[in-house]
């Protein structure tokens, strides 16, 4: 079965060849003796033209049928300007029907009304939408720049194991049975991480693989169980290293992918990103920044704001620019149940008219809180203001989401922007209280910032690592770190998370062994590929730039997985299962 050229090739240049054209039927138009069909490949759309002797021989053709055309390349006389082939033709000779197609149960078009959950029960349908194939082939593009980029740099490409030790210490591990070894499992990666740091131990010193991960978490429109991440780990290197790697990295895509110039990308410390932004996290395409407001109100008589900073709490503010008239009392309530989701117990607001504040703490601030208030927040007329006053980590939060939530309320976000921003600095531990003991922030192998080292046992709470997280646009993009090359820092680390020597040698064993014979200092990050394209091409939902993705209860709706098997499985890996 061949072809001369895709059906997204043909220009004016080729006007008078025979050309041999296959693809799917995507439109029928009858107009009396002429019938115009549109085909379409993965490449583009072609008109193909039937003239009256030629469109008895595809009367019963219809959408998604596979045609096989030979014609002569004519110039239209009403060229159309949307489609790259829009100012040609090809008037049919001959047609060959390759195969015929039942009435599909989604509309194969960048506009079609099938629900989702449709989309994805018949995704190889789905794969046909020009919009579908146009993200695929963009992941294409990136993962290859993103490899020649690298190796250009003395990178290898090394592929680690899906079958591995499951090591919990982080999100839930999908389990895999072992036959041989009943009774044992091994787990999918999470991540690559303790196998590429076992390849840093190694010598091989630069290393990046397209990897393949695994978690058993809750989803989200930005979440798969399984997806992919650029990963990239490096020896005798500092911050700066990794990150001038990763802006060479995202310079280069970025360049060729959108022909944008990017600048060097900022870099703020995570507890300067939590003051300003409410997030660590932020999207910095719009300003609405937060700002501490707790001094305006230190001698404050009103008891819901004394006590919340009598508590070490905080009061953090935000202002709509000339936005007051917009929003009404029952707009208000709305934005205080919102805030309420991220813990916090009330939502305060002013609005200020020609210097006058009126709102809903109106009467419980003074007039030199007022004052105060106007002259900090540089207020002007018609500006509204929006306080919660809570704990410092709950005010903070509830503020970030509420800034995002209007930025986007009040068309603040330049679409046409791509913001990194670096956070650096992260806490090293995280207090759980579900476990009643300091955790790994990011994991037990980050590095504690070497000032903080004395503080590991004695002040966990403000001991900061060399962890780093690469923001776009108000997603995380990646995190890493440089990690622990030390075996005596190592273990105080696990100390300090409540982990006894003995335990971390059943969990990480060959891991730790490894570090005995000569450890390179070392450092690398791993880039959420999917969160990448998703951005690069305009979508906010990762299962536009998934071939073949989950849904948000992670079942596959084509092939019905996860799916009942035979008890015969279960009994040679010698498993029962229970109602």
């Amino acid at each position: 079965m061949k072809r001369t050229h895709t059906c997204g090739q043909l220009r004016l240049a080729n006007v008078n060849e025979t050309v041999t054209l296959i693809g799917w039927v995507s439109k029928r138009r009858n107009l009396g003796s002429l019938v115009f069909i549109d085909l379409r490949d993965r490449d583009g759309l072609t008109q193909i033209t039937f003239d009256e002797h030629h469109a008895e021989l595809v009367k019963d053709v219809r959408n998604e049928y596979i045609l096989q055309v030979t014609g002569k390349v004519l110039a239209k006389d009403v060229p159309n300007p949307k489609l790259a082939t829009g100012e040609i033709e090809v008037l049919v000779e001959e047609v060959n029907i390759v195969n015929a197609a039942e009435t599909t149960p989604i509309i194969i078009a960048d506009d079609t009304d099938a629900l989702e959950d449709t989309r994805l029960k018949y995704r190889y349908l789905d794969l046909r939408r020009p919009a579908i194939q146009k993200n695929l082939m963009l992941r294409h593009q990136v993962t290859m720049l993103t490899r020649n980029y690298l190796s250009s740099k003395g990178f290898l490409e090394i592929e680690t194991p899906i079958l591995c030790k499951s090591t919990p210490e982080g999100a839930r591990d999908y389990l895999v049975p072992s036959r041989i070894s009943k009774g044992k499992f091994y787990a999918l990666p999470q991540s690559p991480q303790i196998y590429k740091q076992l390849l840093m131990v190694g010598g091989m010193e630069k290393y990046f693989q397209i990897a393949r991960c695994f978690r058993d978490e809750d989803l989200r429109a930005d979440r798969q169980p399984e997806f992919t991440q650029i990963d990239i780990e490096m020896s005798f290197v500092e911050e700066e290293d990794v990150w001038n790697t990763v802006e060479g990295l995202m310079k280069e895509i970025f360049r060729n992918v959108k022909g944008i110039e990017l600048d060097a990308f900022p870099r703020i410390p995570y507890t300067e990103c939590m003051a300003r932004f409410g997030s660590d996290k932020p999207d910095t395409r719009f300003g609405m920044e937060i700002h501490n407001v707790s001094t305006v109100f230190e001698n404050t008589e009103f008891a819901v704001f004394k006590n919340i900073l009598d508590a070490n709490g905080q009061i953090n503010a935000i202002v709509c620019e000339n936005a007051a008239d917009k929003f009404s009392r029952k707009d208000l309530d709305k934005l205080q149940e919102f805030v309420k989701i991220y813990g916090a117990k009330a939502l305060s607001w002013l609005k200020n008219t020609d210097g006058v504040l009126a709102g809903s703490i109106a009467k419980v601030t003074s007039d030199a809180e007022k004052a105060a208030l106007i002259e900090t927040l540089n207020l002007k007329h018609n500006d509204l203001v929006l306080m919660v006053a809570d704990k410092v980590k709950t005010s903070q939060t509830a503020m970030g989401a509420l800034r995002v939530k209007l930025g986007k309320q009040l068309n603040l976000i330049d679409e046409s922007k791509f913001n990194f921003l670096w956070v650096t600095n992260f806490p090293m531990f995280e207090y759980s209280e579900e476990e009643d003991r300091y955790v790994a922030a990011h994991h037990p192998f980050t590095s504690p910032n070497l000032e903080d080292v004395d503080k590991l046992m004695s002040d966990p709470a403000n001991c900061y690592s060399r962890a780093y997280d690469l923001v776009l646009n108000g997603y995380e993009l990646l995190s890493g770190s440089i990690r622990i090359h030390d075996q005596k820092l190592q273990a105080k680390v696990f100390e300090a998370i409540g982990m006894s020597m003995e335990e971390a040698h059943e969990k990480f064993g060959f891991f730790l062994e490894a570090f005995k014979y000569g450890t390179p200092p070392h450092g690398g990050v791993g880039i959420g590929l999917e969160r990448l394209i998703m951005i690069l091409s305009g979508t906010d939902n990762i299962r536009d730039v998934v071939a073949f993705p989950k849904t948000a209860s992670a079942s596959d709706l084509m092939s019905e997985a996860p799916n009942l098997v035979d008890d015969k499985q279960l009994r040679e890996l010698g498993i029962s299962t229970k109602e």
